[in-house]
């Protein structure tokens, strides 16, 4: 049993939240892995339960775990180094970090190309295009999410090409696409939208930055324009020069 120190006027919840903060930090536990479940910490600090999961809210607010639903909460691990340059690929850049790539196609469909989109794309107003929405992942934490348009017919097969390959590149060098650059990126940051919270496993409170990009392919046509949103203490993006 670990004790509570009463009556001194720091609440129960903080003392929790302020000694798992220090137990993360000299290595009890290691980045990626698995707190106690709540009922194991609530017997271990003699509180109930509530007051546990207050102080793991703490933790999770402060960027130092990440509370995932039906499986428990997790130690976060070090920020991703995500250099963003004329050819940046997500699965070789997590693959370089020593960690596993992911990503999953949560939706796609033909929409209409709004201004934006249509000018990203040198398209005119109204222009059938693809739009995917996908979530990427390293060891299985997830790092960003992203919607994506690309220009229609030619990209028609992409969202069964991602759906086989779990990857953008791979589905577009399916798509007849061997290579791509980056011709343009936006970045700035604000507060996750509710839906971006529960597919990035964030809690409230914790800061995403929204990476707008444009890819041409090697004849400097537009193919692809995205709006990504990135767990700001998950990756350190680097801007190459």
């Amino acid at each position: 049993m670990t004790d509570i120190l009463r009556g001194d006027g720091v609440a129960a919840w903080r003392q929790i939240a302020d000694r798992l903060s220090a137990d993360i930090a000299h290595g009890r536990f290691q980045p990626g892995e698995q707190l106690p479940v709540e009922a194991t910490l609530a017997a271990d600090f003699a509180v109930n339960r509530h007051t546990v999961r207050r102080a793991l809210a703490a933790l999770a607010a402060g960027g130092l775990v990440r509370a995932t639903q039906g499986r428990g909460t997790f130690v976060e691990a070090k920020p991703l180094p995500y250099p963003i340059g004329t050819r940046t690929r997500f699965s070789e850049l997590v693959q370089r970090a020593g960690r596993e790539a992911g990503g999953k196609l949560i939706t796609s469909g033909k929409v209409s190309a709004d201004a934006e989109t249509a000018t990203a794309l040198d398209l005119a107003k109204g222009t059938a295009v693809l739009r995917l929405e996908t979530v990427r992942s390293a060891d299985g934490t997830p790092i960003s999410m992203g919607t994506a348009y690309f220009p229609l017919p030619r990209f028609a097969k992409l969202a069964a090409a991602h759906r086989k390959t779990g990857s953008t590149t791979k589905a577009l060098k399916l798509c007849g696409v061997a290579d791509y650059t980056r011709a343009e990126t936006r970045v700035s940051a604000r507060p996750p939208r509710a839906e971006e919270a529960r597919l990035l496993d964030l809690a409230a409170g914790r800061p995403v930055l929204t990476v707008t990009s444009i890819n041409v392919d090697p004849a400097g046509v537009p193919i692809q324009f995205t709006h990504a949103v990135f767990v700001a203490d998950r990756t350190e993006l680097l801007i190459e020069s």
